[in-house]
């Protein structure tokens, strides 16, 4: 692919966006790259952790400015195609049936930090910056809106998007952007114990846990109780809830984690 490459190790895949020269800016190239991949690998069964970081010295740094300089000539019917595309994306990738952990290296400004917000647990070194400054040249963070408010809630967002704010790594972990910051040189110590912790369970219920979030999230209490017991029932049942409930009892581990 031109702009991201692939990584794996054993059943963990990492995905790194790979345009260093400008701090991996992503354009249509660029999520089309992605959206592809992402397909790819959700239909690898091998593959139980994913992770996307980016290349050098910068997580993502928006968008391509001469991705930005051809929009100028965009009509109204081909930004909205345009922009639909990032928005599947980010969709894809919030909805990718196995763990995301995102590897926040470095700056992620406006798009980069709809893809921080889109993992399931954003690990970020403590010399990385968040921004949203759309508002500063009269656009909007739109795409990324939805994943940043299941983030960071509805207080903060309306503070950061309207004044575009800088946020230091701190300041992202204290509203709940990412979950962890640690410095630069134990990034990747940091990340590889998250994915150690996640491969440890059982990959069906990881993702049965994804989709269980996402669903329970919209719903009414009448509705959630009838759909919360058919979830654990079915994963009673299961072959995996099986083994897993017989290797507790037993006190051995689990046929996944020895296969691991």
């Amino acid at each position: 692919m031109e702009t991201i490459r692939v990584e794996r190790t054993g059943h963990v895949a990492r995905i790194v966006l790979n345009r260093p020269e400008i701090r991996n800016a992503f354009n249509d190239v660029m999520i089309r790259d992605l959206r592809q991949t992402l397909a790819e690998l959700g239909n690898e069964t091998s593959v139980r952790v994913l992770e996307l970081t980016g290349e050098g010295k910068a997580f993502c740094a928006g968008a391509d400015l001469h991705w930005m300089r051809r929009m100028l000539t965009y009509t109204y019917e081909q930004n909205y195609a345009d922009a639909l595309e990032l928005s599947h994306l980010l969709r894809e990738l919030y909805e990718f049936p196995r763990p995301v952990v995102g590897r926040i290296n470095g700056a992620a400004i406006g798009g980069g930090t709809g893809l921080t917000a889109a993992c399931d647990i954003a690990i970020a070194a403590e010399d990385a910056v968040f921004s949203f400054s759309e508002a500063k040249i009269g656009l909007v963070p739109a795409c990324i809106a939805p994943y940043v408010l299941k983030r960071v809630g509805e207080r903060h967002v309306r503070e950061y998007f309207m004044t575009g704010e800088r946020l230091t790594a701190p300041k992202a972990l204290a509203c709940g952007l990412v979950n962890h910051v640690v410095p630069a040189a134990g990034l990747d110590a940091a990340v590889a114990q998250v994915v150690q912790s996640i491969l440890s369970s059982g990959p069906e219920a990881l993702t049965a846990s994804k989709r269980l979030v996402r669903a329970v999230g919209e719903m009414t209490l009448d509705d959630v109780g009838p759909f919360t017991a058919e979830v654990i029932a079915r994963m009673r049942v299961s072959a995996e809830g099986q083994e897993g409930m017989s290797a507790f009892l037993e006190r051995r581990k689990p046929r996944w984690r020895e296969g691991g």
